[in-house]
């Protein structure tokens, strides 16, 4: 995979979550863009027990781009967080722990949509929704040929411009914290995370987490 960018897209007052994807979807259309199918990426998050001192927060992730990985971030305040990548076995774990570690309610979230492809770019136009209630867009692309981000980001920056105009984010934080490091799937899942948090309601953004 190459190097990818995750961003919120702003939803008007006088329009839907709907209609917004409908007018994205339709410019990346019209740009030649190819439909390839459908993803979701997904979080559930688990809070420790009142046994567990200080308390823990754990994210289990899944994107379907990686269908057979499972990505587990553990929160640690005011230090750099811990990713796991395991395969899918460790969501039964995670059900196991149940006296240690608890689902939080309404605490599953996703981002799901259609997936497009452009070129050297990937395009996924995501609906992020918890449970029945619709949160928000988030838009990703992917500049596939590189891996390295400040290869490249000013050309990726320049390829969302053509979708976004004026919205068009500067670099993600996360991402700034790693210019010269190689772009691995675990960077597309944290920047969904920080995402995920500010829809919910939690701090962030996340610190790059510990390999």
């Amino acid at each position: 995979m190459g190097v990818t960018c995750v961003c919120q897209w702003p939803v008007p007052e006088n329009k839907s979550e709907q209609q917004v994807v409908d007018m994205i979807t339709k410019r990346a259309e019209l740009l030649g863009a190819t439909k390839i199918g459908a993803f979701c990426v997904d979080c559930e998050t688990y809070q420790s027990s009142l046994a567990i001192a200080p308390q823990k927060t754990i994210h289990v992730m899944h994107n379907t781009e990686q269908p057979l990985t499972c990505y587990t971030i553990l929160e640690n305040p005011g230090s750099s967080s811990n990713c796991l990548v395991a395969d899918t076995m460790f969501d039964q774990i995670m059900h196991k722990l149940k006296g240690f570690y608890m689902p939080r309610k309404a605490a599953k979230i996703e981002s799901k949509g259609q997936h497009y492809e452009l070129d050297d770019f990937v395009i996924k136009i995501g609906t992020v929704s918890v449970g029945p209630n619709t949160k928000g867009i988030l838009f990703e692309v992917e500049y596939t040929p590189c891996v390295v981000i400040m290869d490249c980001w000013s050309l990726l920056s320049e390829f969302m411009q053509s979708f976004m105009g004026t919205h068009t984010p500067t670099l993600p934080l996360y991402l700034a914290g790693k210019q010269d490091a190689n772009y691995t799937p675990t960077d597309t899942v944290m920047q969904y995370l920080d995402h995920f948090n500010t829809f919910m309601g939690r701090k962030t953004p996340l610190p790059p987490p510990q390999r």
